[in-house]
């Protein structure tokens, strides 16, 4: 249960504490506050917010916190108020022992903007200890020569209170013989001395019983007794002395329990049991007692424990000498505890930020403090990281850091960083603590989705069924997350009359595209699409490609025969004359095909014909020459078939009929077929036939001139410019022509010969040559 405080006192606290905060306000320095201990947690320190000049609302904008040595926390921030309040009850003695007063550091954090503010909470003592002497009797032998007002020292009460509630006063019971006073010690303690008032006669009283009693300076005050025994001795007239007054010792606070510390040693000139010396503690305090031990025999003083230099850095003991006949002397040791770098430092993290988006600037990733208990070199501190990483280390106050970056950082350069914060001191050896802090790098949409080909080239067979995968389209986006989800789309085509629309698709979601359509070669031999990429940040980020689609040719059209025509009326005749060579030029077969490449490419044979042996047919040109030379048994007539052959697969052919007449010279008349005029027509027209057949073979025979000459300029003139009708180069067959949509003729070598007859006349006629257009209308047909 709490003490209540007097008046005066509680006046003096509350004027303290009000000079303490206009201290602050005029300095702005350190918050300084004062409590009773033992009081409740949650109990009311002070308004943080308005001692700051904040209120409430800013105080938790600014996120604060409170910081505190350690990993114990004495007080919390009520943030709905801006309340300083206990966190749990506070006991001086356990915070502070013996120290007065006793002072608990701590810091206010503001983090938005960085702000440190150092704190001190005095914990003030209450009267909760009552004084305890450490023996329950005091024995004191005193001889009986001992003359009145000699004084006599007695052993001191403990009491764990500081101030004005230790012990501050001693009292002994009534008696004839003595009377007490209390004294001061050097180090401020108060001590009873036992005064003789008048001479004792061991023969009249050998025994002296008193009560001790210490009170303490509270109120009420508490008080604690102690059994004296007087003993009244024989006279012994001299009294130890030691050889020094004052012994100091240095002792390191790694030295192991038993260690020799100190030996003291004293004197004294009685003989026997008055001159018999024993050593031991005289009014020496609870630190002492645990921590040393004296040899009651030879003065030695040894370690009773392992010494923390971090606890106590010094002991000051008296040591009693006292010899057989009651008599004592005294002298002082003092023992310095020697630091040794026994405690590697510690760093105690604040504020810690582990997700930081890339493109921010100068940031705060950590605040965090560091601290070494040991003195000397062995308490002073460097703090580093790593070379080479965009990270600073800043100093502010009282052995706070704080970790920033350099500038803005790049994800796709480096998305995560563990950074090792070392804490080394100065001592020998040196002690070093690594504390590693992990830093996330966030992802920000700063890269657009890239194409891992600036063009592509996809190719499709014609007559392809639709919705057929043609190939597909990749980008890969560095970002993360949704920033790096690519979506893909078509773009629109520079070329407004492209139906880009009925032609391909495009799947967003990976890429891959779609022949919408059966595509026709002829008709759309190839086309060029834009592909877009876009990621699915914000905003988002684009690019694109180009598709350029080549449709493959497939082998779907026949060859198409120009010469000789098969839609005429009257099947078409060549006059051969008989007096023809073998190899004579007896007609061409002209053929294209819509195709293209090797579907194009044509190759002619001989199917079928009266005389077996009398044609042939050349197989890359479609020439019909003779291969023998004409007799007169060879018939009239002759009816050839030849098959035209592309090189597809599977190949496709077509073929034509050719007719030859024989004929003597151009005198001979030419007769139709039997079956094309009945006999007595024949025999009516004879003679217009002859007039006919004369004219017509005059004419042929000059024009066979003109144009046989005009047929080796043409071949001679191709040969010499590398002309149309050339053999392909590379793998080409022998035996195939590629016609390539145009014929097995050029432009120069292309003709049409041809007869027209009814069951009236024949009349043999030499027309018109084809057309380069003829050709180009014929291709577009099938295209």
């Amino acid at each position: 249960m709490e003490t209540p405080l007097p008046k005066a006192l509680a006046k003096r606290q509350v004027a303290a504490i009000i000079f303490l905060f206009l201290l602050w306000e005029a300095g702005g320095a350190t918050l300084k506050y004062s409590l009773l201990e033992e009081r409740e947690s949650g109990s009311f320190v002070a308004n943080l917010a308005k001692d700051l000049g904040l209120s409430v609302g800013e105080l938790a904008a600014r996120g604060a916190r409170i910081l505190s040595k350690g990993n114990r926390r004495h007080l919390q921030l009520e943030q709905k108020s801006g309340d300083l309040l206990l966190k749990e009850r506070l006991d001086r003695e356990e915070l502070c022992g013996d120290a007065d007063p006793c002072i608990l550091h701590f810091q206010v954090l503001l983090k938005n903007p960085v702000q440190l503010i150092q704190g001190e909470l005095q914990v003030q003592d209450v009267n909760d200890h009552a004084p305890e002497f450490l023996e329950s009797e005091i024995l004191l032998k005193i001889p009986e020569s001992s003359h009145p007002g000699t004084p006599y020292p007695l052993n001191i009460a403990q009491d764990l209170d500081a101030g004005g509630n230790t012990v501050q006063n001693y009292i002994i019971s009534t008696n004839p013989h003595f009377h007490l006073v209390t004294r001061n010690h050097s180090d401020g303690r108060k001590y009873p001395e036992l005064v003789l008032d008048k001479a004792l006669d061991r023969e009249e009283q050998p025994e002296i019983r008193l009560t001790l009693t210490a009170m303490d300076g509270g109120s009420p005050p508490r008080t604690g007794t102690s059994q004296v025994l007087i003993v009244i001795l024989d006279i012994n007239d001299n009294s130890p002395e030691f050889a020094q007054r004052l012994y100091e010792a240095q002792v390191p606070e790694n030295s192991r329990v038993g260690s020799l510390v100190i030996t003291v040693s004293a004197r004294d000139l009685d003989a026997g049991t008055h001159g018999e010396l024993s050593y031991s503690f005289f009014q020496s305090s609870n630190q002492v007692i645990q921590a040393f031990e004296i040899n009651t025999v030879t003065g030695e003083i040894r370690l009773k424990k392992v010494l923390d230099f971090e606890e106590i850095r010094s002991y000051h003991m008296e040591i009693e000498a006292s010899d057989g006949g009651g008599l004592s002397g005294k002298c002082t040791v003092v023992i310095e505890v020697m630091d040794v770098n026994d405690n590697a430092p510690e760093l105690t993290m604040s504020l810690l930020i582990s997700d930081i988006p890339e493109n921010s600037p100068e940031t705060v990733v950590a605040i965090f403090r560091i601290s070494d208990p040991d003195s000397g070199d062995n308490g002073k501190m460097i703090c580093s990281i790593e070379d080479h990483l965009p990270f600073l280390l800043k100093p502010t106050v009282e052995n706070f850091y704080t970790l920033v970056t350099e500038g803005a950082l790049d994800r796709e350069t480096r998305a995560e960083y563990n950074i090792t914060v070392t804490v080394t001191d100065l001592g020998t050896p040196r002690l070093k603590t690594e504390h590693t802090i992990t830093v996330l790098v966030s992802d920000v949409n700063d890269n657009a989705p890239a194409f891992s080909q600036s063009s592509y080239t996809l190719f499709v067979p014609e007559n392809n069924s639709p919705a057929l995968h043609i190939g597909s389209v990749s980008a890969t986006d560095r970002d993360s997350g949704s920033n790096a989800q690519v979506t893909y789309s078509l773009l629109p085509p520079r070329d407004p009359h492209l139906p880009l629309a009925s032609l391909v698709s495009i799947n967003a979601d990976n890429g891959q595209l779609f022949a919408l359509r059966s595509l026709d070669f002829e008709a759309l031999r190839a086309f060029e699409v834009r592909v877009g990429a876009a990621d699915r940040g914000s905003p988002a980020l684009r690019s694109e490609a180009l598709v350029r689609v080549a449709v493959l040719d497939d082998n779907d059209n026949p060859p198409f025969v120009l010469y000789p025509p098969q839609n005429g009326s009257a099947p078409c005749t060549e006059l051969l004359p008989r007096a023809a060579e073998a190899g004579y030029l007896v007609s061409k077969v002209v053929a294209v095909d819509g195709d293209s490449g090797q579907n194009a490419w044509l190759s002619f044979q001989l199917l079928k014909a009266t005389e077996p042996g009398l044609f042939s047919v050349w197989p890359h040109n479609g020439e019909v020459r003779t291969a023998r030379p004409l007799g007169e048994r060879d018939a009239a007539r002759h009816r050839l078939v030849v098959l035209v052959r592309d090189s597809g697969e599977p190949a496709l052919s077509a073929s034509v009929t050719l007719h030859v007449l024989l004929v003597d010279g151009f005198s001979q008349p030419y007769l139709p077929p039997p079956e094309a005029a009945p006999a007595q027509a024949q025999a009516d027209s004879l003679t217009v036939y002859l007039v006919v057949a004369l004219a017509a073979v005059s004419s042929l025979f000059l024009f066979s001139v003109l144009l046989f000459v005009a047929v080796r300029l043409c071949r001679r003139d191709r040969a010499a410019s590398g002309g149309r009708c050339s053999v392909p180069e590379g793998r080409f067959p022998g035996h195939l022509v590629d016609v390539s949509g145009t014929g097995t003729l050029s432009q120069n070598y292309q003709y049409e010969v041809y007869l027209e007859g009814s069951s009236e006349t024949s009349e043999f006629k030499f027309l018109k040559p084809i057309f380069p257009n003829f050709l180009d209308e014929g291709v577009g047909r099938h295209m």
